[in-house]
């Protein structure tokens, strides 16, 4: 009898555990410019217009006050990453991000978000497009975006390691687009 107990108790802990697991999408972060591993457009590399990509967001958690975005080429010949964009404070309600960011510390749309600094020696405010040294073959760019359970102190022109540092135990969920371009 309690074998059988233990059967019926176990059988209804899975279904609801698919049924939990079916209701609770993934966040995800898409561009109507390129999809996952697809070529970034030249518009928005530092070959074209350099302008910021829209993006779109989706399954936000629920309990999410705010959202952070950073870009990176982990292919580039440095030490570290090169940094291609660091933004922050995005409310969590925000669809997305318009194309063509402005290069400024504060955001007007969305509403509140603030935009740290690149990898450039200079004009490094807001985003930089893909620009990696020609003949390197292709690069991937990672467009990661985070659920944070708070508003961040932080002014504008910090850096990546600045935000990581301080969304540290405020991440409630994370996903990424991967996008690639090589120069002509």
């Amino acid at each position: 009898m309690l074998r059988r107990l233990f059967i019926i108790a176990w059988v209804f802990c899975i279904a609801a555990c698919v049924v939990r697991a079916e209701g609770d999408a993934a966040m995800k972060i898409t561009s109507r410019a390129f999809g996952p591993g697809q070529l970034i457009p030249v518009k928005y590399t530092g070959d074209g217009d350099d302008k910021s990509p829209p993006l779109a967001f989706a399954n936000v958690p629920s309990g999410a006050k705010t959202l952070a975005l950073i870009v990176d080429d982990p292919d580039a010949p440095t030490p570290q990453p090169w940094v291609h964009w660091v933004i922050f404070n995005i409310p969590a309600s925000a669809a997305g991000l318009p194309e063509a960011e402005p290069h400024k510390g504060k955001l007007i749309e969305p509403a509140g978000a603030t935009q740290g600094v690149n990898s450039w020696p200079s004009d490094n405010l807001g985003y930089r497009g893909p620009a990696p040294p020609r003949g390197h073959g292709v690069h991937h760019y990672h467009f990661k975006l985070y659920a944070l359970d708070t508003s961040l102190n932080l002014e504008p022109g910090i850096t990546k390691d600045d935000l990581l540092d301080a969304m540290k135990n405020h991440i409630l969920a994370e996903t990424e687009l991967i996008g690639a371009y090589e120069r002509p």
